[in-house]
């Protein structure tokens, strides 16, 4: 793969493994968004249907709720979707779950099928910070451990602090517990002290 932005864009549209491998019926690549400073990465779990629908990532109701995240950490209006290169673990809406409630978590195969996206990602931007936001984000960098035991805190893995947050999505249950909403004000607290330390 080349280190040309440009050329990742072309791959990520033109892939098809999770179709040609019969995982999704339908790929549909959201296009990675070349901001022009890139000063942060953010890694969710998989476009949703919003996203699906729109092309781009995070354009459901998990976008405001980030944008207002980062506003609460002491960054200015705009700089969600103006410094923060936002990508997926997967790239395609992997589609509503079987049971009906939600969307269809992405396969640990499917996940494995975009990595090397995501690597490519890693080495073209050099972040010094990455959120990894919702559970499946943050499993696939810190290993599985309950949510309690990583909002709150920064991480420090290849030189980049990885600063775990919840599902943004506005219908997790999870942010429904005091306790748990003090995680996520912990969390926005150590955004904003690395935002001052780093000069974000």
């Amino acid at each position: 793969m080349s280190d040309d932005p440009k050329a990742l864009v072309r791959e990520v549209l033109a892939c098809r493994a999770c179709e040609a491998a019969g995982y999704l019926e339908r790929a549909h690549p959201i296009r990675p968004e070349l901001v022009a400073e890139p000063r942060i990465m953010l890694i969710g779990q998989a476009p949703g249907q919003v996203t699906d629908r729109k092309g781009y990532h995070f354009a459901g109701p998990a976008g405001t709720f980030l944008d207002q995240w980062l506003a609460r950490a002491g960054f200015p209006s705009g700089y969600f979707r103006q410094h923060v290169y936002l990508t997926s673990l997967t790239r395609c809406f992997p589609g509503k779950s079987p049971g009906g409630k939600g969307d269809r978590p992405p396969s640990r195969a499917e996940i494995t099928l975009c990595r090397r996206f995501l690597e490519r990602e890693f080495a073209l931007l050099q972040p010094r910070v990455v959120l990894l936001v919702g559970k499946m984000a943050i499993d696939a960098f810190l290993g599985r451990r309950p949510l309690v035991e990583t909002i709150g805190r920064v991480f420090e893995q290849d030189g980049r602090m990885l600063v775990p947050l919840p599902h943004a999505s506005g219908v997790s249950r999870w942010l429904n517990a005091p306790a748990h909403r003090a995680l996520l004000n912990q969390a926005l607290e150590e955004l904003s002290r690395l935002r001052v330390e780093l000069r974000l």
